[in-house]
């Protein structure tokens, strides 16, 4: 393409058209999806640690259930749906105890009612316990011990923290004087939205540097701008990580902090940009190109000599008489 007088900036109107597409795509997901799978990820985990029982029955340990029930098993196998060696000892308001053992059970699903579960035992006593009665033993092959699950307090809303937020949602908290938000609240949504936007963003620049470090030196076949570009998009990311961070506390300006960086680096991708596609014979990363170079054949010739100094010793010959 460049043989026939095409430049870099003219062959760029495709890809550039790709990153638009990209950017939009980007923008949808750090400004509504993003935010909002978080919070559906911190519902289904607080879910999870909330509901089956209230909390995971431990080996060996008592776990107390609506305060009525008191179980206790020996062994679980099976990833938990075979109890083994199960004691049981429930209550209810009339003074009734029942204390029940059993060999083996395991917990069911209740149709009709999802705040109920059987706990299904097998080969076991039960010891019935009524006030002014003598205690009563009866034996069994199987019995169904209904359970009341304990009830699940709601969820928080959406917004517990600033990264569940929608990009109008932070923009209406961050710089909404009236709102009822702590300046400390106030501060993170500012970062946050700022980190949001300029990640996407530098999006636009990533054309003009991948052109600027994928042309290598003449009479070179070296991918040390490959290598270049990973670094310093990675470096990036991360102090607009860090920057985040610290204005989110309020020690920095989130515009200084996360915006300041991004116009260091794209003044230089400008420029490298610049040197290759305006400037004839210019590279963006010669001067680094010829340092490798030169680091590499240092390398080389240290390994060869080592390897003389170091070379193979012929053994002495034997003496044949």
């Amino acid at each position: 393409m460049r043989a026939v007088g095409l430049s870099y900036t003219r062959m760029l109107r495709v890809p550039y058209m790709i990153t638009l597409v990209l950017v939009g795509v980007n923008f949808a997901i750090v400004g509504y999806l993003q935010p909002l799978s978080r919070y559906y990820y911190e519902e289904l985990n607080y879910e999870l640690q909330s509901g089956a029982l209230g909390a995971s029955i431990k080996v060996g340990e008592f776990t107390t259930l609506e305060d009525r029930i008191a179980l206790r098993i020996d062994a679980s196998e099976d990833e938990g749906r075979r109890l083994m060696g199960i004691f049981a000892r429930v209550a209810n308001s009339k003074g009734q105890v029942l204390s029940i053992s059993a060999r083996e059970g395991r917990f069911m699903a209740l149709q009709g009612s999802p705040d109920t579960i059987i706990l299904r035992l097998e080969n076991g006593q039960i010891i019935q316990d009524m006030p002014g009665d003598a205690p009563r033993v009866l034996s069994f092959t199987r019995h169904d011990l209904p359970i009341d699950l304990p009830a699940i307090e709601n969820f928080r809303q959406r917004g517990g923290q600033s990264r569940e937020y929608l990009l109008p949602e932070l923009m209406q908290l961050g710089w909404n004087k009236d709102s009822p938000q702590t300046a400390e609240e106030r501060a993170s949504s500012q970062a946050n939205f700022n980190y949001r936007m300029v990640e996407v963003v530098m999006m636009l620049l990533l054309p003009l540097l991948a052109v600027a470090l994928a042309i290598p030196p003449k009479r070179s076949t070296s991918s040390l701008g490959l290598f270049v570009s990973i670094v310093i998009i990675v470096a990036y990311h991360k102090v607009n990580q860090y920057a985040s961070d610290v204005a989110a506390l309020g020690r920095i300006d989130p515009v200084i902090g996360l915006w300041g960086p991004f116009l260091v680096l794209a003044a230089l991708i400008l420029w490298m940009y610049y040197r290759v596609a305006y400037v004839p014979g210019g590279q963006a990363i010669g001067w680094l190109e010829k340092g490798f170079e030169v680091l590499t054949k240092r390398l080389k010739s240290l390994l060869r000599r080592r390897r003389r100094s170091h070379g193979p010793v012929l053994p002495e010959p034997q003496d044949q008489n």
